[in-house]
């Protein structure tokens, strides 16, 4: 209950209050703009927060756990609101994507959220990355990372939260013991590493799905594996230092990518 008391009271109180349509937008033009406009991934990610928005939100009404289903409740409005956010920016830099497509709800709502949870542990460990990748290199004003800086410290949150409440719901299910949590989390891993391998492999609709992972060259000519998995966890562990000792952090990402770039230290060239 002390656990429980933790992760949803933290998340709660961090809980930044702010409206996209107010926050500090920069003007751009030329390159900027040009560079912005021409970014692959804004209709998937625009897709992406609203199904989420949708999905958490529903979720939140079949938790039964009064503080459990607030912080679940206060996570898809902020999913909602990255949606808006998102197609605040589209609207204001005249960026051209085509129709979304409709908003399924599955029935299992549960398995639902847990994929959901898993692929935003996953995603988000590159995104990090990918952000400094292209804060490092100039790509935009700095304007523009400043508004989005606020918005990874909010996938942070989101992950910790999540890696909290699943490993409490295991253990009141009955897996208490590690492995059998290792199991569980290992199945839900591996449809959203699937997911990412179908994206290296698939056709330029899954490539635009795993934008975090598909699109870190766009940001700079020379990127090599070796600094984009140390981008990554060095931006990973910046994030997560923050949190309450306490809490759990997402660990199998960073540690596969931990041993990926230790690998390619020994590999010649790029």
């Amino acid at each position: 209950e002390q656990h429980k008391e933790l992760f949803c009271r933290s998340f709660i109180d961090s809980h930044l209050k702010y409206e996209p349509e107010q926050l500090p937008w920069p003007e751009l033009d030329g390159l900027a703009l040009e560079r912005l406009q021409a970014i692959p991934f804004w209709k998937q990610a625009l897709y992406t927060e609203r199904k989420a928005g949708e999905m958490v939100s529903a979720f939140a009404k079949e938790v039964s756990d009064p503080l459990i289903q607030d912080a679940i409740a206060l996570q898809g409005r902020e999913e909602s609101r990255h949606a808006r956010l998102i197609q605040f920016l589209i609207d204001r830099y005249n960026i051209q994507i085509s129709d979304l497509p409709p908003i399924n709800i599955p029935q299992n709502i549960d398995t639902a959220f847990k994929n959901f949870g898993f692929e935003e542990c996953l995603d988000s460990f590159f995104a990090f990355g990918l952000f400094d990748i292209a804060r490092q290199s100039n790509y935009f004003p700095e304007a523009l990372f400043a508004i989005f800086d606020p918005i990874l410290d909010e996938e942070a949150r989101h992950i910790v939260f999540f890696v909290n409440w699943f490993t409490y719901e295991q253990i009141h299910r009955g897996r208490g013991f590690n492995g059998l949590r290792s199991l569980s989390t290992l199945r839900h891993y591996k449809n959203a590493l699937w997911g990412l391998v179908k994206t290296f492999g698939g056709s330029q609709e899954d490539k635009q799905k795993g934008f975090t992972a598909t699109s870190a060259s766009t940001f700079m000519d020379d990127l090599t594996a070796k600094l984009f998995f140390s981008t990554c966890l060095e931006a990973n562990t910046r994030r997560m230092k923050v949190f309450e000792p306490q809490l759990l952090r997402p660990q199998l990402i960073p540690m596969l990518s931990k041993v990926a770039f230790n690998c390619l230290k020994f590999l010649p060239g790029r």
